[in-house]
C-alpha cells in the first residue's frame, strides 16, 4: 500500500505518527518499504514473511475484541 492509502484508512493519525510507526515496523522487519524513483516519486509498503506470520495473531485478537468488547 502507498502512504496515502494507509493515511485514508487510519484517518485519525497524523503524518508524523504514521511515518514513525512505519519506520518502527520496517526496523522490526515486519514491513518492507519499496521506493520508486519516478516523477512524482512514491513509496509502497508491504508485509514481509515475518509480518505475514503475525496475521493469525491479529485475526485472533480481532475476534476476541468483536466477541467481548462492546
Amino acid at each position: 500500500m502507498r502512504f496515502g492509502e494507509l493515511k485514508k484508512i487510519l484517518n485519525s493519525i497524523t503524518n508524523t505518527m504514521l511515518t514513525n510507526a512505519l519506520r518502527e515496523l520496517e526496523a522490526d522487519e515486519l514491513i518492507c518499504r519499496k521506493q520508486f524513483n519516478e516523477i512524482p516519486p512514491h513509496v509502497e509498503y508491504s508485509l514481509t514473511p515475518k509480518g505475514e506470520d503475525l496475521l493469525p495473531v491479529f485475526y485472533a485478537i480481532t475476534e476476541f475484541g468483536l466477541k467481548y468488547i462492546p
